[in-house]
């Protein structure tokens, strides 16, 4: 048996975090079984489901490297097909007409479900019952001649030949209706695999509403394809051996539906954000050179290839997403960098500090050499002086020549700035925050 799977999406203009989610492991499951991943566009709500929305998924699943193996199937299209099943089974005594509620507005037709329990084992759930006692007809044609998500949905994995339903298990409850439906019409019945929601911090369901939620927004924001999809492969699902960051034909060669968990994923931003700076370090270096220049031209900086290099050396690890750049390098190559007020006042007019740092700035100026070494060694000395601990003029000197109170190391900075900027920017931040200027 060739494994088939699918993803099928009702297109609505954005690509949630969470069908994404199911489209992945649809993607891995076929993969890792050498078999083929599907997609299946349900765009029967005309009003929502407009090209541009379509259009907005598909580039959603290339961005992804997600292409389907074979052409999609529009839902649309098979309106006619679903309808004719539907009518075979009215003539197979498995439905019926009824005016629902006797309104006056047309017959629909009605699927009668069987008098027994529906028992399926689920491959992440384990085995789910349903009593016969609580299966309830229902409509698969309303009134005006539109087919029924249920109905759609079931021929249509029926003709894509589905082997596999891979989807959230806020499905559970249609697939006992499904599964009747299969039987009905003599189909095989797929295996079917729920998963996990995604939910946020207070265990809800996560959206919009707790921050970027679409595929898009991640995008937008600097998120690398390979990391999304490395993050949400990772939400409901673990390799079992600790890996995290995991290029494709690593998770293609781990991964099984009984390594899912069942218990929801909460989502976190941080780890995302993380994972993200681990796949820019695994970049070539052109290319992560290009992302990185990218943004700073964008906000109007433009240094050398060689001095872009010195500052990534320092900052490397603490920049996660290539729009994150210009924000914080800006102080490396412009000289009108912005001042954290609190950290002016906290650190840099600190009783004692300004006079300080105004003696060391003169012992750097003059200093035979301007490397990390020297210039620690020289601060530590100055400190001494007065019995002040060194920490009062690391954080002091990064707000002078940074504007922040965080960064890279302090002295390594130091030295990828220079001695004249050094020098210059501590006597500028004393005449500006502490001799009246400010």
């Amino acid at each position: 048996m060739t494994v088939r799977t699918r993803f099928a999406p009702s297109p609505t203009g954005h690509v949630h975090i969470g069908n994404m989610r199911a489209a992945i492991f649809n993607w891995l499951f076929a993969r890792h079984h050498g078999g083929r991943f599907l997609l299946r566009v349900e765009d029967t709500d005309r009003e929502r489901s407009t090209p541009e929305a379509c259009r907005t998924l598909l580039e959603a699943m290339a961005w992804l490297g997600m292409e389907p193996d074979e052409p999609p199937m529009y839902q649309s299209s098979r309106r006619q097909a679903h309808r004719a099943v539907a009518e075979r089974l009215v003539a197979m005594g498995h439905a019926h007409r009824e005016d629902k509620g006797s309104t006056g507005r047309g017959e629909c037709i009605v699927f009668s479900m069987p008098r027994e329990d529906i028992v399926f084992d689920d491959v992440v759930k384990g085995r789910l019952v349903k009593a016969a006692a609580d299966l309830q007809d229902f409509v698969i044609v309303r009134s005006d001649g539109t087919p029924v998500f249920h109905l759609a949905n079931v021929l249509d994995d029926i003709e894509m030949g589905v082997t596999h339903i891979i989807r959230g298990d806020d499905h559970v409850e249609n697939t006992f209706r499904h599964i009747a439906l299969f039987r009905a019409l003599g189909a095989q019945v797929p295996r079917y695999a729920h998963l996990p929601m995604i939910v946020n911090a207070q265990g809800k369901p996560y959206s919009k509403r707790d921050g970027d939620a679409y595929v898009g927004q991640f995008r937008d924001r600097g998120i690398l394809p390979d990391a999304l999809f490395n993050y949400l492969a990772l939400l409901g699902w673990s390799p079992g051996d600790g890996r995290e960051v995991m290029t494709r034909e690593e998770m293609v060669e781990r991964f099984t539906l009984e390594r899912v968990q069942s218990s929801p994923a909460q989502f976190d931003l941080t780890k995302l954000l993380w994972m993200n700076g681990e796949h820019m370090r695994r970049l070539p270096v052109e290319q992560r050179l290009a992302g990185h220049m990218a943004d700073l031209e964008r906000h109007g900086l433009r240094p050398s290839k060689g001095e872009l290099r010195r500052v990534l050396d320092v900052m490397q690890d603490r920049i996660k997403v290539f729009s994150d750049t210009a924000g914080q390098t800006r102080y490396f190559f412009d000289e009108d960098y912005p001042f954290d007020e609190a950290a002016v006042r906290k650190r840099l007019r600190k009783p004692g500090v300004p006079e300080r740092m105004a003696e060391l700035g003169r012992r750097w100026a003059a200093a035979p050499a301007f490397d990390a070494a020297t210039l620690e060694r020289i601060l530590k000395e100055t400190a001494a002086e007065d019995g002040r601990p060194p920490a009062d003029l690391i954080h002091a000197t990064r707000v002078a020549v940074s504007g922040t109170s965080a960064g890279p190391g302090l002295f390594a900075m130091l030295e990828v700035l220079g001695r004249e900027r050094v020098t210059a920017r501590i006597e500028r931040a004393l005449r500006r925050w502490v001799g009246g200027g400010g």
